[in-house]
C-alpha cells in the first residue's frame, strides 16, 4: 500500500446545483465526468475543496464528488436540518447530477452523514474512513474521552445551547490546532508536506466562509443519537483505520461497537497508517468501494 499522502489536486470541476427547496448544495469534482460517482462527504468543517485519490480516479474509473454540507463553504444554509435531511439532498443532487450507482466516503465527522445516506438507500455502497461508532450510544460511554463525553451531554441536555457553545469557540485556527495537535507520527507526517497542509488549511478556512453555524450542527447532529438503525442497514459498507490513529474522535477503539452494529460491514485496521488514512491510503480504500 502507498505509505505517502496521494492525491492533492486543484478540483477539476466546480459548481452549485439548486435543490427542490430553492437551496444552493456546492459540489467538486475529479476523474472522469462519465465516471462511477463517489461521493465524499468531508470531514469537520472541511469544504469541498479537499478530496483524494486525485491520481487513482482516472485509473479506476472514478467520479469523485466532494460536497459542502448546508452552511458550510459555497452551501446554503438549513437552520435545523437534521440527519434524515441530508439524505434527500443527497438524493436530489444524484438526480441533478446524474449520479446513477453512487457510492459514499465519510471521512471522520462525515461517517455519520454517509451512514445515513446508506440507511436511506440512497447508496449502493458505503465506506467509512476514521469514523467514531455513535458517541452518544450507551455501549460506547465507557471508550470516550472526557473531553468527547462532556460533548455528548452538553448535547442531551440542551442541544440549542450546545450548538451555540460549538459555534463561539470554533474558527479556522482553533479547528486545525484540533485536528494537529497530539497527532500520531503517521499523521504529523502528512501535516509536514507542504502541499497538502496547504490544502487542508483552504479546506477548513473555506469551510468557515459562512462562518461557524455550519460546523456547529453538524457537530450537534454528530454527537446526538442518530436517528437510523446501522443494525438495519443492509447497503455493504467498509470500516477503514489507522492502528496508529491516536484522534479522540476516531482511533480504531471507538469502532468496533460500529463494526458490531453493521451486519455487512467489513472492518480494516492498517498497520502502519494513522488517522489520515483517506490520502495516505486512498487507492485500496476506493478500489474496494467500487469492486
Amino acid at each position: 500500500m502507498t505509505s505517502g499522502p496521494v492525491g492533492i489536486a486543484p478540483p477539476e470541476r466546480l459548481g452549485r446545483t439548486r435543490l427542490p427547496d430553492g437551496r444552493m448544495l456546492a459540489w467538486a469534482e475529479w476523474g472522469p465526468a462519465d465516471g462511477l460517482p463517489v461521493l465524499l462527504c468531508p470531514g469537520g468543517a472541511t469544504s469541498r475543496w479537499l478530496g483524494f485519490g486525485a491520481d487513482a480516479v482516472d485509473a479506476l474509473g472514478v467520479r469523485l464528488v466532494s460536497v459542502d454540507r448546508p452552511g458550510l463553504g459555497a452551501s446554503d444554509p438549513a437552520p435545523g436540518r437534521t440527519l434524515h435531511d441530508w439524505p434527500d439532498d443527497v438524493r436530489s443532487l444524484a438526480a441533478a447530477r446524474g449520479l446513477d450507482g453512487l457510492r459514499v466516503v465519510g471521512y471522520s465527522q462525515g461517517a455519520p452523514f454517509a451512514l445515513a445516506c446508506a440507511a436511506r438507500g440512497v447508496v449502493t455502497g458505503a465506506s467509512i474512513v476514521s469514523g467514531s461508532g455513535e458517541p452518544a450510544a450507551p455501549e460506547l460511554a465507557d471508550a470516550l474521552a472526557p473531553g468527547v463525553r462532556s460533548m455528548v451531554e452538553a448535547v442531551a441536555a440542551d442541544p440549542s445551547a450546545a450548538e451555540a457553545a460549538f459555534a463561539a469557540s470554533a474558527d479556522a485556527d482553533a479547528m486545525w490546532a484540533l485536528v494537529t495537535t497530539g497527532c500520531a507520527e503517521p499523521d504529523r507526517a502528512v501535516f509536514r508536506q507542504p502541499v497538502f497542509a496547504a490544502a487542508y488549511r483552504r479546506a477548513i478556512t473555506e469551510g468557515f466562509a459562512r462562518g461557524p453555524a455550519g460546523y456547529a450542527r453538524d457537530t450537534v447532529l454528530t454527537m446526538g443519537r442518530w436517528p437510523f438503525d446501522t443494525t438495519a442497514i443492509t447497503t455493504p459498507v467498509d470500516l477503514w483505520y489507522g492502528e496508529q490513529d491516536t484522534s479522540v474522535f476516531h482511533s480504531p477503539g471507538l469502532s468496533t461497537a460500529l463494526a458490531d452494529a453493521l451486519p455487512t460491514a467489513r472492518r480494516h485496521v492498517v498497520a502502519e497508517a494513522g488517522g489520515m488514512l483517506l490520502w495516505t491510503h486512498a487507492e485500496p480504500i476506493l478500489r474496494s468501494l467500487v469492486t
